[in-house]
């Protein structure tokens, strides 16, 4: 697949998937395109991995750790957003909810849990993305699910 194709096809995923892991919404579109052309200065060796999702996503954390070390808090907050609120939309809504959720939780839960289930990636390919070992994939989603069940059971809680 060449690299303007997975572009097009993958891109909003992995800026939803920025969003997930802890990135601000109005970084995400950077820190995806940072990744991305990461990823195109090496498209024929990342094109040729066993998994070049996995080898994508792991770019994407590797650069989302580095712009949270390198971070710039020089913006202004503006009192009008650019974008029309989603106020009646139920989806957003519940967006806001799952990013709560994710919000409480440690970076690991956090990036396990949006890569295995959000990124629908498998195991080998999480731990190729986080660069750890599939058991230890397997070992912080059990612990990750568990962290997350009282959001789960209790919505309204937090």
């Amino acid at each position: 697949m060449d690299f303007s194709a997975y572009v097009a096809r993958r891109r909003p995923t992995l800026v939803r998937t920025a969003v997930l892991l802890g990135c601000p919404s109005g970084d995400a579109e950077d820190v995806v395109q940072t990744a991305l052309l990461k990823c195109y200065r090496s498209w024929r060796h990342v094109s040729r991995a066993d998994g070049p999702d996995a080898y994508v996503h792991r770019v994407l954390v590797t650069t989302l750790i580095d712009a949270r070390a390198r971070r710039w808090n020089g913006e202004l907050p503006a009192d009008v957003l650019p974008e029309p609120s989603p106020a009646d939309d139920t989806a957003w809504a519940s967006g806001i909810a799952v990013r709560r959720a994710l919000g409480a939780m440690s970076q690991e839960h956090r990036e396990v849990l949006v890569l295995r289930f959000f990124a629908d990636l498998s195991e080998r390919d999480t731990a190729a993305a986080l660069g750890v070992a599939p058991g230890t994939v397997k070992s912080r989603t059990a612990r990750a699910l568990q962290a997350l069940a009282p959001f789960v059971e209790a919505p309204d809680a937090y």
